[in-house]
């Protein structure tokens, strides 16, 4: 208890103007150094001194080094524990269920779906970020998420009962209807479950899979196109509203510019992170037709039931993109 409060301390310290002209914050980044997602975190930073002449400083912590990393981070941004930090939407739907929106099970099936998608819904997580007492600066896609096996996947069959690593809450009842078995674990331990037994396969992104190496425990990544999971960045609205307004002027035209970025960023680490996996061994497949039908099946029944018992926001959100 005495070392959250120390650090809860430290982090206003750090975050209070060091001088009349700057202002100083802390951003939490979820991932480490090397992955596109804090590199675009510490890219808005950079963008934020300069478009700022230097009056707001924002320190990027890669790799959750500030001790936050999933469901409590909605928490954390709200209550100014952490300034600012990026947050994987899907993690913490169970605060809100408008943050489950993009890991709708197929709901979208390219970058310009996904998109479009975004856009429809980028005013009603704005509503929600508020209502958690935080601004959303930019979201931006991880690559689509497909299954990563020890044996081929073609046909249902093929993952049942097969102990599969997934992400969400969307993403464990999609697999469970298809006859997997999810299990929920932290990415850490994600490599060591695999050599050890614990799950045979995971569902996530060829980014991660090249992250994880998985070459090295498993041979088979299907893309499923399951989902193209959207990871925010936010920033406490009382540090937000503390800002001037050429400042908070400055914030915005940094983080439009690193949207745009990012999303391209998420295009380009596909292409990269396939080419990386063939060239370790790892076989790359596409769904057949017979295998696409009967997960698009599963997916829609997902989504009926979801809007039966949606709230408003969500079934706005929803309309709005047309579904």
């Amino acid at each position: 208890m005495f070392a959250r409060i120390l650090l809860v301390l430290c982090f206003f310290l750090l975050a209070v103007p060091a001088s009349a002209e700057t202002v100083r914050m802390n951003c939490n980044a979820i991932y480490g150094p090397g992955n596109f997602h804090t590199k675009g975190a510490v890219n808005f930073a950079q963008k934020a001194a300069e478009y700022t002449s230097g009056a707001v400083v924002i320190e990027v912590h890669p790799g959750g080094s500030l001790g936050f990393k999933g469901p409590e981070l909605l928490k954390a941004v709200k209550d100014g524990t952490v300034p600012m930090s990026d947050i994987l939407m899907g993690v913490v739907a169970g605060s809100d269920e408008i943050f489950g929106l993009s890991t709708i099970p197929l709901i979208v099936n390219s970058y310009d779906e996904a998109k479009a998608y975004y856009d429809a819904c980028r005013p009603f997580y704005d509503k929600a970020c508020a209502k958690w007492n935080q601004k959303l600066l930019y979201a931006a896609p991880w690559p689509c998420s497909g299954l990563f096996t020890k044996a081929p996947f073609e046909a249902l069959g093929d993952i049942h009962g097969l102990k599969i690593r997934t992400y969400d809450k969307n993403g464990a009842e999609f697999l469970k209807r298809a006859g997997g078995s999810p299990q929920s674990l932290p990415w850490g331990e994600v490599y060591s479950a695999l050599s050890t037994g614990l799950i045979d396969s995971v569902l996530t992104s060829a980014v991660s899979g090249v992250d994880g190496k998985f070459w090295e425990v498993l041979g088979q990544f299907t893309k499923v196109n399951y989902a193209y999971p959207l990871n925010m960045l936010t920033i406490n609205l009382d540090y937000w509203n503390a800002l001037d307004a050429a400042q908070q002027e400055a914030l915005l035209r940094a983080a439009a510019e690193t949207e745009t970025e990012q999303w391209a960023a998420s295009r380009k680490a596909v292409e990269d992170s396939l080419a990386i996996l063939a060239k370790q061994g790892i076989v790359i497949t596409d769904l057949n037709p017979a295998l696409s039908d009967d997960l698009h099946r599963i997916a829609a029944q997902m989504l009926d039931e979801f809007k039966k018992g949606a709230k408003k926001g969500s079934l706005s959100a929803l309309a709005a993109y047309g579904k």
